[in-house]
């Protein structure tokens, strides 16, 4: 049997460490995330990247409460999703570069469906 180098292993094991990478966004994406105010930029490419990775068509980060922001980082406990035409509660934290162009930090927590007849409460749409 080989004998495997403690350097091997420790590499191997930091492979496994690596949280999913965010997706970079498009050239015509970052072009209109640039035209938003500061504020906006962080809320709109933290939202991309949830519906990237809920594979989601839409995400709202204040639906059921305000986010908490910071420069580069948002807390949007209060937010939805909508995947194959349902809505969804959504928790997320949200940390960006400077420039709110690329992540550095995503974790969300996605809840439960959102019933029907409180969409139009929610200001919700098909």
């Amino acid at each position: 049997m080989p004998k495997t180098s403690n350097t091997a292993i420790a590499g191997f094991v930091c492979v496994l460490m690596v949280p999913m990478v965010a997706q970079a966004i498009d050239k015509s994406t970052a072009n209109q995330i640039e035209k938003l105010d500061p504020s906006d930029q962080l809320e709109q490419r933290c939202d991309l990247e949830g519906m990237d990775r809920l594979k989601a068509d839409k995400v709202i980060s204040y639906t059921f409460s305000r986010p908490k922001h910071t420069d580069v980082h948002i807390e949007a406990n209060g937010a939805v999703f909508r995947r194959d035409g349902e809505w969804y509660r959504l928790a997320y934290a949200c940390t960006t570069s400077a420039d709110h162009l690329s992540i550095t930090a995503f974790e969300m927590k996605p809840g439960a469906r959102i019933a029907h007849e409180d969409w139009d409460r929610y200001y919700l749409y098909p």
